[in-house]
């Protein structure tokens, strides 16, 4: 029989831990979490110095009797959750749990799932950290205050059912501000001019920096192009050559922002899906007949790294390339403000495991995901790679054309990370030396509008701004894509009517606590709290009297206001008025619950099938987003999204407010 028990959150966790720690440890799962707070109320007594009442899961009740049983004659329970708050918490509440049914409890924390960091952990076993358990309680209590608040006002004026959050609130008012910057922004035209020139028999571009000493960006094409004219007639010699030496640093490690935002730029992953084939690796991979944890824990915002790995980096770099990659001093990387120094940045278990090696043990995604962050890490402990940068000053009596060339020197970390760009030569130039003018031509810059958010940039921008935490982008991008708020649309954010029209009243009655500058603030707060520098109590108390009583405020002022799409009801002729429900607006008639007649409100498109229909906004069982045609059963058309050229343009033009109807109703002649 085991002496010890240990538990886990993840049955391949688990697996993998058993693997290495051997007969001796039974190694069991929780499942997750065991307990929460219970959804259909508050759930957290606020006179009572704001005490959640957690409640055990349903469904999780046999689990808890199970490892209750497990932990009976046991010597020593080890709790080994993931090593952070959340997994602190995990673990707090199993051992709370089964505390009736065993005498010792010890809290292990490891990084990576190793034999030799296991040995490590298992052998210095500590005590739950009560700071970390406290932040992730007060941030759990703070998310339910905020979301059992403000989520009626959500019913009241929209459709019940709807739901705010804290964090997802923000996320959601970035990705709906920069949609109104979309739409308001007036493109600009500027021009340029680029010239041809020959040196000793070979052709070079250049560009025109500056005309009669000024910056040479034209407003109108006409101007433009007649100082084209004017610079044909003239004579050009290389007035200036200018060498410098240049150096670009090898990338830092990733933590999981920058994880997130590489494996979407390069692989198109999600964040999500990211995050799930990253568990993976860490919990374990079976390679031959042993499973093998084969990157660190994947939610991190530290860049630390072991002195084991550093050691094992180094000998592998100088075995593989050579001594001169190793760089004189270690590349620095400076940290956010309250990053969790304790934990160290997302890199393989070991270096060593190249990803060729190991391919055929992998899938296609978890491969390409691993060789990412195995690219990654290697590179961060390599040499710059060095570049000759090279700038020829060409001028005339009046114009003055640059050109530019950039020659790699040493290649460094790109030997193992790869280089997107090309050199860029230009023939041998000497100075005062005259060169044959062939043509010029203007160029033609249109300013755009910025570009929608994506998995990349939004979770980019939560960082920066010190939004939600690395457990928390995931997470919040799904959250908001399954509750209608917003949806992808060739790989970018889109907020859906309703999300604009949440973000719009949340904005509008509390603009003090859900904007950026607040909920960074909290997030800081939160983080002394893991430090043993502030009382969660604190936290809370200070928040909730000024939040409440801009709920009351609210609640007295919001009222739902009603839409006449200035169409009457096919079946009884009364005017038929737009609704919201979780999917969006639809059309129903004001006689409703009398007369029962809805029906989805189409867009300006022509379906490109039938040539007849409409296509229409629907979201299918699993809350995807896609356009079908009006014409359904006849005409069966989907799209993702809307055909190219076609905007989406909502048939009810015609609205006026009207007296308030109250409503649950949902569209359902036309879904299909």
């Amino acid at each position: 029989m085991s002496k010890y028990l240990v538990i886990v959150e993840s049955p391949t966790k688990a697996k993998t831990i058993h693997a290495i720690l051997g007969k001796d440890y039974e190694v069991t799962s929780s499942m997750g979490h065991v307990i929460d707070l219970p959804s259909s109320r508050l759930s957290v007594d606020i006179e009572n110095n704001f005490q959640p009442n957690y409640r055990v899961i349903p469904g999780k009740e046999k689990i808890i009797k199970q490892l209750k049983k497990s932990a009976k004659k046991k010597e020593v329970v080890f709790i080994a959750t993931d090593p952070d708050r959340e997994g602190e918490a995990i673990g707090w509440n199993i051992k709370e749990k089964l505390a009736e049914d065993a005498d010792t409890f010890k809290r292990v924390i490891f990084h990576e799932i190793t034999e030799e960091a296991l040995k490590d952990a298992f052998a210095k076993p500590e005590e739950f950290d009560i700071n970390k358990i406290n932040s992730q309680t007060a941030r759990r209590v703070l998310d339910r205050i905020v979301g059992y608040y403000l989520s009626p006002l959500l019913w009241k004026k929209i459709v019940r059912g709807l739901s705010a959050g804290r964090v997802q609130s923000i996320a959601l008012k970035f990705i709906v501000d920069r949609e109104k910057e979309i739409n308001s922004f007036i493109s600009k035209k500027t021009y340029t001019i680029e010239a041809k020139f020959r040196a000793n028999d070979a052709v070079f571009n250049a560009k025109l920096e500056k005309y009669h000493g000024k910056k040479a960006i034209f407003e109108t094409r006409e101007e433009a192009d007649r100082i084209k004219e004017e610079i044909k007639k003239q004579a050009f010699l290389v007035k200036e050559i200018i060498k410098k030496e240049s150096k670009r640093n090898p990338p830092s490690p990733f933590i999981t922002s920058l994880l997130q935002q590489d494996a979407f730029n390069k692989l198109h992953f999600s964040s999500q899906r990211t995050m799930m084939i990253a568990q993976k690796l860490y919990e374990g991979i079976q390679i031959n007949e042993t499973m093998v944890g084969l990157i660190t824990y994947m939610r991190t915002d530290s860049f630390a790294i072991s002195n084991r790995a550093k050691e094992e980096a180094n000998e592998f770099i100088i075995k593989n390339f050579g001594e001169n990659y190793i760089p004189e001093k270690e590349h620095k990387h400076k940290a956010k403000k309250m990053a969790q120094l304790a934990h160290e940045a997302i890199r393989p278990s070991s270096v060593i495991r190249e990803p060729g090696t190991i391919i055929m043990f992998l899938s296609e995604d978890e491969a390409r995901l691993y060789e990412l962050v195995w690219k990654r890490f290697t590179a961060s402990r390599m040499r710059a790679a060095i570049f000759e940068n090279t700038k020829a000053v060409i001028a005339s009596v009046s114009a003055e054309f640059i050109a530019e060339a950039k020659r790699m020197v040493f290649d460094g970390y790109l030997r193992v990370y790869g280089r997107d760009d090309e050199d860029i030569k230009l023939p041998p130039l000497a100075l005062n030396q005259e060169l044959a003018f062939i043509d010029c031509e203007v160029v033609e810059h249109t300013t755009k509008p910025p570009a929608r958010f994506n998995d990349a940039s939004l979770v980019k921008i939560l960082e920066e701004k010190g939004i939600g935490r690395p457990s928390t982008y995931a997470p919040i991008i799904y959250t908001l894509v399954k509750r209608n708020y917003m949806r992808r649309e060739r790989g970018y954010f889109v907020p859906t009517a309703l999300g604009i029209k949440v973000s719009d009243l949340l904005d509008k009655y509390f603009n003090e606590i859900i904007n950026e500058d607040f909920t960074a603030s909290m997030e800081e707060k939160l983080d002394e709290v893991e430090e043993g520098k502030m009382e969660w109590h604190s936290v809370l108390s200070g928040f909730f009297p000024s939040f409440k009583e801009k709920i009351d405020n609210a609640t007295s002022l919001i009222t739902k206001e009603v839409e006449f799409s200035g169409r009457n009801c096919p079946q009884c002729q009364s005017p038929l008025v737009v609704k919201w429900s979780r999917k969006g607006r639809f059309l129903s008639c004001s006689k409703f619950p009398q007369c029962r007649y809805a029906e989805s409100i189409t867009t300006e498109v022509t379906c490109p099938q039938c040539k007849v229909g409409k296509l229409i906004e629907r979201r299918n069982k699993r809350g995807q987003h896609f356009y079908g045609c009006s014409k359904f059963p006849e005409c069966r058309y989907t799209s993702r999204n809307l055909p190219e050229g076609g905007e989406q343009n909502n048939t009810n033009n015609n609205v006026n407010n009207g007296p308030e109807i109250d409503n649950e109703q949902q569209p359902s002649q036309t879904d299909s």
